[in-house]
């Protein structure tokens, strides 16, 4: 059966388990939400005078996309709005469920509507993993009003979803919910004498309950079950009051939660937080969106291979040893392995934030847009392989053109003033040293040979 499923039709069908609850419920869920008052967070979207309120409390609605992470609220929210316009509520996981299951709900929500003309609100949790055929499937059942789709995602609707379903859907994006917002809920919880814990005299210390709302790392639920966990589990005293210290709470909650999906949008933002940092050559800050990606379970060789191509992307001939540095780490934190393997992390990234930067070789990507653009231009005859050049010249009876090429080891510094593009390109530039570390020492010594040379 559906978590939301209403037991009983006409007005008493909106008296669903959670007014009654059953203690063998979790806490998190007799305490979800049932109204737009009841609701924690999200006050850019929900607070007095926002869009969505608006659209809620005038009974249009049309279909949306919630997008945010895990914990912020989407699939609440949903269920709060088919209360609030006292619509049918059906759920589809898109992990478990396709279009048979849609069949199913478009088919009773065409019933429903002959019925008594009730709205269908079909909630689809995480839509992001239907496929194209199966969004596609949504379609004619959005246009013609029978189903109203609220779809929630932890991915970026804009990568993840298909056009033409985005351009029948307003977008939302909900926020990770603050620790203010948890610690909301967890009084609420603890004063409720029908759905939570008021009935019981319970007393949290201060610090208990900021460990409570800290460990959770912004879910709600995670906190909740937590609170609970730490009541059920304590004795009360002679008096039957149950008292939940620092020691309590930590057992309760042992681990904090992070909120980070490392197949999902939210690795790339970490990811870039990560690059952004040493690139900005903010050693702290680097270590930190580090940590946070291996918390999160993020695989440490993508960690170096980010960083392998940073040596080179934005160090560069700034610190050409930087590359051999990294690849060094690499391949001893693959032999000693964790935790020790951290110090390797540690060395590379540290040694990458403090390097002189340099993004020249970006120069191949220039280079590149030019040939696909233009083509190849001729190669001068002076440039073209001696040999090759001498059958040719011999069997037109002509000079060879290689010997016009000037060996620049003849030459004083190993150098000589000599075209080695196409003439259409004899004047182009791409690369630009920059002006630091070891390749500005490097452009510095060649201008310097040229201008002799001259």
């Amino acid at each position: 059966m559906d978590l939301f499923e209403e037991k009983k039709s006409g007005a008493a069908h909106f008296s669903s388990q959670k007014e009654n609850p059953q203690y063998s419920e979790p806490l998190a869920t007799r305490m979800r939400p049932q109204s737009l008052d009841e609701f924690a967070g999200q006050e850019h979207l929900v607070g007095e005078g926002k869009m969505l309120r608006r659209m809620i409390e005038s009974g249009v609605i049309g279909s949306l996309i919630f997008y945010g992470p895990p914990s912020s609220g989407k699939t609440t929210l949903a269920h709060v709005i088919s209360r609030e316009i006292k619509a049918q509520f059906e759920v589809i996981n898109a992990v478990l469920d396709g279009i048979k299951e849609l069949r199913n709900v478009v088919d009773k929500a065409e019933k429903l509507r002959k019925l008594n003309g009730r709205k269908t609100i079909l909630f689809v949790d995480e839509i992001h993993r239907w496929n194209k055929a199966q969004q596609d499937a949504l379609l004619p059942h959005l246009e013609s009003g029978i189903i109203t789709l609220v779809g929630a995602t932890t991915e970026n609707p804009f990568y993840s979803l298909v056009n033409p379903l985005l351009s029948r859907c307003q977008l939302f994006e909900l926020h990770p919910l603050t620790m203010d917002e948890v610690k909301l809920m967890l009084n609420r919880a603890m004063k409720d004498d029908e759905r939570g814990l008021g009935a019981k005299d319970i007393e949290v210390t201060d610090d208990a309950f900021n460990h409570l709302a800290e460990m959770a790392g912004g879910d709600i639920r995670n906190a909740l079950n937590a609170l609970e966990v730490a009541v059920l589990s304590s004795e009360p005293d002679e008096e039957g009051s149950i008292t939940i210290n620092l020691e309590v709470a930590k057992e309760s909650i042992q681990r904090r939660n992070v909120r980070y999906d490392r197949t999902g949008d939210e690795h790339y933002h970490y990811a870039s937080a990560f690059i952004k940092s040493m690139r900005g050559s903010d050693p702290d800050a680097a270590l930190y969106w580090m940590n946070a990606m291996l918390e999160g379970g993020d695989d440490p060789i993508f960690l170096f291979r980010r960083m392998l191509i940073f040596a080179s992307e934005d160090v560069g001939l700034a610190e050409p040893n930087a590359i051999t540095m990294v690849n060094a780490c690499q391949d001893a934190f693959t032999k000693c392995g964790m935790p020790e393997g951290m110090y390797f992390l540690s060395h590379a990234c540290l040694y990458l934030s403090q390097c002189p930067k340099s993004n020249s070789t970006k120069a191949i990507f220039q280079v590149n847009r030019e040939i696909s653009e233009r083509g190849v231009k001729d190669i001068p005859p002076y440039l073209k392989d001696k040999t090759a050049n001498k059958m040719g010249a011999k069997h037109l009876d002509v000079e060879n053109a290689s010997d016009d090429y000037k060996y620049p080891h003849d030459h004083p510094n190993n150098w000589v003033d000599q075209q080695y593009l196409p003439d259409e390109l004899k004047n182009k530039r791409w690369y630009e040293a920059g002006n630091q570390g070891r390749e500005a020492l490097l452009w510095k010594k060649w201008q310097e040979i040229k201008k002799k040379d001259h």
